[in-house]
């Protein structure tokens, strides 16, 4: 019933669709360039810096955006759901996946915030690079989230 509900959206949700895809998509583009950087930065302050400010400037920003059309386009379809019935599964990965993903982002950020701010003594590479990796962990998360949208496993 509800992968049918899915299927056959009202075209008042369409906008509220775009405004969640497209905070995901910016998301995920901000994740995977931030670790990216990080990553290949051998070292390098300035990638370092680039990377973590690409998960500040992109990917914080990216996860609001989502967030924002996900809440709005849950309570439009939270309007059709009929009483009594529990929400799809996938409703319940992306909740997951969003509020887990957001305290690993800020924890991310965090570390990479003390990290910039050490690189000018030299030190901080460490806490980038456990930015780095908590920010490919929520990257791989977003990946099963967006399967479970666009699947949605009942």
């Amino acid at each position: 019933m509800t992968s049918v509900l899915a299927a056959a959206r009202p075209d008042s949700w369409d906008f509220p669709l775009l405004v969640h895809v497209l905070g995901a998509m910016i998301l995920v583009g901000g994740l995977l360039t931030g670790a990216s950087s990080i990553a290949f930065a051998r070292g390098d302050g300035r990638f370092l810096r680039l990377g973590y400010w690409t998960l500040l400037a992109v990917a914080l920003p990216g996860y609001i955006v989502m967030r924002i059309g996900a809440e709005w386009l849950y309570t439009k379809y939270d309007d059709v759901l009929p009483e009594g019935v529990d929400d799809p599964t996938w409703i319940g990965i992306g909740y997951i996946v969003a509020d887990v993903g957001a305290v690993l982002t800020l924890l991310a950020l965090i570390l990479g915030g003390i990290g910039v701010r050490r690189l000018r003594d030299g030190r901080g590479e460490g806490l980038l690079k456990a930015a780095m990796v908590i920010a490919l962990i929520v990257l791989a998360a977003a990946l099963v989230a967006v399967w479970a949208m666009s699947g949605k496993p009942s």
